[in-house]
């Protein structure tokens, strides 16, 4: 499965703080889209516009995103990037044949850097 790894790694980090995805933030989030959905119905009800949301969309906004969501979410985020990095180092260097070479270059540079960073 492309993006295993990357899944694991969130899942372990996940268990090292003993949180689960965004729980935190998911009640906040529904709390916030309560609040617009209840003055999209007021200004609605106010101004005699007459619509109403439909039941389904209003159900998935106010209920937000579940844990699964949000690591495919993450996933996803982490592939773009590292992508985005790899494509930047194959278009802008010339003795990079491909995207495996990117990876490396990009890889052990970041390893470098973070090296670098703690001194070593």
């Amino acid at each position: 499965m492309p993006g295993g790894v990357t899944v694991s790694y969130f899942e372990w980090v996940k268990n090292l703080s003993h949180i689960r995805f965004g729980r935190m933030q998911r009640r906040a989030e529904e709390s916030r889209s309560r609040l617009i959905v209840e003055e999209l119905e007021r200004l609605s009800a106010d101004q005699h516009l007459g619509w109403t949301l439909a039941p389904d969309f209003k159900e998935k906004f106010l209920t937000g995103s579940d844990e699964l969501a949000l690591v495919r979410s993450g996933l996803d985020d982490t592939m773009r990037t590292a992508y985005q990095a790899m494509r930047e180092v194959w278009h802008n260097r010339a003795d990079v044949e491909d995207l495996r070479v990117a990876a490396y270059i990009v890889s052990i540079s970041r390893v470098a850097a973070t090296y670098r960073s703690k001194g070593l």
